[in-house]
């Protein structure tokens, strides 16, 4: 296990995209986190059954977009790029299928690699099917089977860095964010969910160190994520979601305490305290992954970016071409600008970025650099998940409340009225872990089961 006892980047103008303290090597020749911004291109199927009979069509497909996405690749010349294959269910309730796959896209980067020299990874993403059962069992029973042996035969068929968007905890967090249930949130992502992670990424890491892979990362979307669509469609205040973006960086943390290395996953917003804490490169998303959800974070997800990714296209028909060579050329063109930033002065691009985004959302300001590195030293200043996930809420809300008044983020009237009932609910949340698991079982009892995460009666 490591633990983070000091910050890696405390001086926010050294937060910044293409350069992380620990880069990573991996695949053909790439290393990530050393000076440049690279894309990374996910790509999935248009409306199709993934079974049997259609195997033969999925494979083509897979094919067809692997071979179109580095012939612009190529012409476009990128120093480098990541494909993820994002699993979809079939292929890991099936592990075998995402293997197949794999293998496909590994021959088509090696054999790009060959021809062109230049460097690139493969990163597979595994489905987390652990929550197929209710309450999610976890660590034991046929989804996790499959999820573990998919992970495995994915590292023997060539994956490079292995990475997950994991679910512990989900079960509760979804139902106190509903509610705006502070004491509820806080406990599920600081008790629940860091728990599995821990659990989770040591079986991980182990996997990867036997197959001489990397251990990328993990995400909180289906947590804040799941927050910011839901403001995004009115449905909670975008306040909430912030302190819920800030609230999930110390489970997403325990990825690297146990084991990951970066990069992590794209959607993981909370990846720049993450690489503030531990250094390690990460990768973002923003504008260019409005085909697959839109967000407030278009242009700041960009400021600390290593990777930079279009969450994933489907394959479908433009009047360009399809849609993933299209995304590619999209991503490629980022990365030029973030490159050609970087090599003469990177800092005034970056604060252009955060400039763009913080006066519209205050999801967007818990990713503005001091902001992320004040979140980072509260985070560090505990040494558990659950007292780490109480102090980056406290922080993320203190922040909140500076800028609301500063006038450096607009809030709507409704914003503003919510956020004064926040001090209320952060004076009802336990300081103490078993407390916050009494509140737990009291209110969500009956959504977990306590032998998911390792808790004896």
């Amino acid at each position: 296990m490591t633990e983070y006892l000091s910050i890696a980047i405390d001086n926010p103008n050294e937060l910044m995209y293409g350069t992380a303290p620990h880069p990573v090597s991996c695949g053909n020749g790439l290393t990530i986190g050393n000076g440049r911004v690279f894309p990374e291109i996910n790509f999935t199927l248009p409306p199709l059954i993934v079974n049997d009979s259609n195997w033969k069509n999925v494979l083509s497909q897979y094919n067809d977009m692997c071979t179109r996405i580095l012939l612009r690749s190529k012409r476009l010349r990128v120093p480098g790029l990541v494909i993820e294959f994002e699993q979809l269910p079939a292929m890991t309730m099936h592990p075998e299928r995402g293997a197949e796959i794999t293998a496909l896209i590994k021959k088509h980067l090696d054999n790009f690699y060959q021809e062109t020299a230049i460097p690139n990874a493969l990163r597979v993403t595994v489905v987390d099917l652990r929550d197929a059962d209710h309450p999610p069992l976890l660590r034991t029973g046929e989804s996790w089977k499959n999820t573990r042996e998919s992970f495995v035969l994915s590292a023997q068929a060539g994956a490079d860095i292995l990475s997950i968007e994991s679910v512990g905890g989900k079960e509760v967090h979804d139902q106190a964010l509903l509610y705006a249930d502070l004491p509820g949130i806080v406990a599920s992502l600081g008790i629940l969910a860091h728990r599995d992670m821990c659990w989770l990424w040591d079986e991980i890491t182990s996997i990867a160190e036997e197959y001489g892979v990397i251990a990328g990362g993990d995400t909180a979307c289906g947590f804040a994520n799941t927050a910011m669509q839901l403001a995004g469609q009115g449905m909670l205040p975008s306040t909430l979601a912030a302190l819920d973006r800030a609230a999930s960086a110390p489970r997403s943390l325990a990825a690297f305490e146990h084991g990951a290395v970066g990069p992590s996953k794209d959607c993981a917003y909370e990846g720049p305290i993450i690489k503030a804490i531990a250094g390690v490169p990460i990768s973002m998303e923003g504008k260019s992954s409005c085909c697959a959800h839109f967000s407030p974070l278009g242009n700041i997800a960009g400021a600390a970016a290593d990777l930079w990714s279009n969450e994933s296209v489907q394959n479908t028909r433009l009047l360009s071409g399809s849609a993933p060579e299209a995304f590619m050329e999209l991503l490629a063109y980022d990365c030029r600008l973030f490159n050609i930033a970087a090599a003469n002065d990177p800092l005034p691009y970056r604060n252009l970025m955060v400039a763009s985004d913080v006066p519209f959302s205050p999801e967007a300001l818990i990713l503005e650099p001091h902001t992320v590195i004040r979140i980072a030293r509260a985070i560090l200043g505990h040494d558990t998940g659950y007292r780490r996930t109480i102090a980056a809420l406290r922080c993320a809300y203190e922040v909140i409340v500076e800028a609301e008044e500063s006038k450096t983020v607009s809030l709507t009237a409704s914003e503003t009225s919510w956020l004064k009932t926040v001090p209320s609910s952060i004076s009802r949340i336990p300081e103490d872990e078993e407390t916050a698991l009494a509140y737990l079982e009291k209110n969500y009892g009956s959504y977990f089961k306590r032998e998911s995460y390792g808790l004896e009666r």
